[in-house]
Formats: structure tokens, C-alpha cells, sequence
């Protein structure tokens, strides 16, 4: 997530003028909820030590989740930039 999602949301007013309610789309609803998510795995591994690629393929490898012969190294030609 890049940043937060635009919102279109339209609110409830009680008799005072008071905002008391959003209604959101679903579809922006279930952004927010992603984001949010997002954000909490986030915070939940702000203090995890990072691991080199390396680490993280023989982890992968030896629970059985990664061939290294599966994957082709990929080189960017002259001019992709």
C-alpha cells in the first residue's frame, strides 16, 4: 500500500448537523481493511531482524516450498530502465 485509499464516503447527520456515521462502497471498504491489515503485520515485525534471500530460500527449501531449479534469475535487457 502506497498510500491511504481515497474515500468517497458519505455521512450520516444527526439532528444537530453532527457526522456520526460513513458509508463507504465495498469495494473501499475492503481497501481500508487491507491497508489496515497491512499496517498491523507492519508494526508486528518492526523489530524482526532482517534475513539475506538466501536465508529466506533455505527456509523455504527445507520446509518444501522452494525449488531453486523452478526459478530462472531474470536480467533486465538494455533500455527496460
Amino acid at each position: 500500500m502506497s498510500a491511504l485509499p481515497k474515500l468517497n464516503g458519505q455521512y450520516l447527520i444527526d439532528a444537530d448537523g453532527k457526522k456520526t456515521a460513513v458509508i463507504l462502497s465495498l469495494k473501499q471498504y475492503q481497501r481500508l481493511l487491507e491497508g489496515l491489515h497491512d499496517l498491523v503485520i507492519v508494526a508486528e515485525r518492526r523489530d524482526e531482524q532482517p534475513i539475506s534471500l538466501e536465508e529466506m530460500k533455505r527456509r523455504l527449501a527445507s520446509d518444501g516450498r522452494y525449488r531453486a531449479e523452478s526459478y530462472t534469475r531474470w536480467i533486465p535487457t538494455a533500455g527496460w530502465c
